[in-house]
């Protein structure tokens, strides 16, 4: 069976055809910067490599380009689109009505429209994602996979916000998370590493474009950093994260500022984007080296909220085996894993320079013979997790 994953994100898309059950890739690529600067296309088979520098306004133009390189009389995979079986999707927001894998109908696409405003930077993306490939594979049955799903195991004491019981029991507003699928992947292959079968206590760190860090207890979701909407808790590449209410409400009554612009503000001309005039680390970490004060200041002020929050989830679990470091920044930044793993032996956290100074491209140890707790960095790979669970619900 042919499974298709499209991984639309705030910025990017993430692409795989796998052969399932085995779990064998047969083709796979990136879209990255997408409406911004220099926007790329990668793609990879067995016999051809491409790299590819193109005009990809948006998601709809960069899923074309994916479907054109599938069936490439060339360097395609596939002679007709009728040969994949099923696609399934990422979706970043399933709310209170999707805990679990399903096969999308209309009713399923219009709950996730209903879902932008928690969403906006991806359901968006996702829901457009779901609409060509509909168009462009008519056969194929279309599954949907949802980022809030892992973090349904939270306890009430952590999910809940400190606002009227109303608004949880009628309008179901409440810390949802985001990016579970990810640090599902993740935790179980550092469970499987570690031998960890009884119990453990696991941090783990998803760091790209948009970021957040869980408290896994015995392989749930018992805290996570993203909440009703994916715009808590950590900086990110044009969201701020944390921020103190009262600055929405200055904004708005003292400033003049509208609601929709507020949001604007805080949604896409925040995070390190805000702080620097750029979203992309890899920009931004080559200006610092270059002396540029706004960028510094940026990576300290990113790895600074990190440490807050394994301080915080090192307390919800009263412990931790280990800290995991995923996706693109925390998989590929040697820098970004130093900042934030420095000056934390009171909790055993030690990293080895020698070890970190790698992007490696399997699961890897990177801490001290000293360190307490391991560190470790695993490449995650939301596809292979979404083509499990879609395989999964059609069998």
């Amino acid at each position: 069976m042919k499974v298709l994953i499209i991984n639309s994100g705030s910025s990017s898309i993430k692409y795989q055809l796998f052969n399932m059950p085995q779990e064998e890739v047969v083709c796979s690529g990136l879209v990255e910067r997408i409406g911004l600067a220099n926007p790329e296309i990668h793609y990879n088979s067995e016999n051809h490599t491409i790299d590819k520098i193109c005009e990809i306004p948006n998601h709809e133009v960069g899923l074309e380009k994916i479907v054109k390189f599938l069936l490439d009389d060339e360097v395609g995979v596939i002679k007709a689109t009728s040969e994949i079986t099923a696609v399934g999707h990422r979706v970043v927001h399933g709310g209170s009505a999707f805990s679990d894998t399903v096969i999308i109908d209309e009713t399923v696409k219009e709950m996730i429209k209903e879902l932008f405003p928690l969403a906006p930077l991806h359901n968006p993306a996702n829901y457009e994602g779901i609409i060509v490939a509909e168009s462009m594979f008519p056969k194929a049955t279309q599954i949907a996979v949802f980022d809030t799903a892992f973090h349904q195991t939270m306890p009430v004491k952590a999910y809940k916000y400190a606002i009227p019981n109303k608004f949880l029991n009628v309008n179901k507003i409440r810390r949802y998370g985001f990016h579970g699928t990810s640090h599902k992947y993740v935790t179980e292959k550092a469970i499987k590493h570690l031998g960890l079968k009884a119990s453990s206590k696991i941090i783990t760190i998803h760091l790209g474009g948009g970021c957040s860090i869980t408290a896994v207890k015995d392989g749930k979701s018992v805290d996570t950093s993203l909440g009703f909407g994916p715009n808590e808790g950590l900086i990110m590449g044009s969201r701020s994260g944390d921020v103190d209410q009262a600055i929405i409400f200055h904004l708005i009554n003292n400033l003049g500022y509208g609601v929709d612009e507020v949001s604007n503000i805080l949604l896409r001309d925040s995070g390190l984007t805000g702080l620097t005039g750029y979203s992309d680390l890899r920009d931004i970490e080559t200006l610092a080296t270059k002396g540029n004060e706004d960028c510094k200041l940026a990576l300290e002020m990113s790895a600074y909220r990190v440490k807050q929050y394994i301080g915080k989830y090192v307390a919800a679990l009263n412990g931790v085996d280990a800290i995991v470091f995923t996706a693109g920044i925390g998989e590929n930044s040697i820098l970004t894993r130093k900042r934030i793993c420095t000056d934390m032996e009171f909790f055993g956290i030690e990293i080895d320079d020698e070890k970190n100074a790698i992007r490696p491209k399997n699961l890897a140890e990177i801490h001290s013979e000293n360190s307490k707790v391991k560190i470790l960095v695993i490449p995650t790979n939301e596809e292979l997790e979404i083509a499990k669970q879609s395989y999964t619900l059609l069998s």
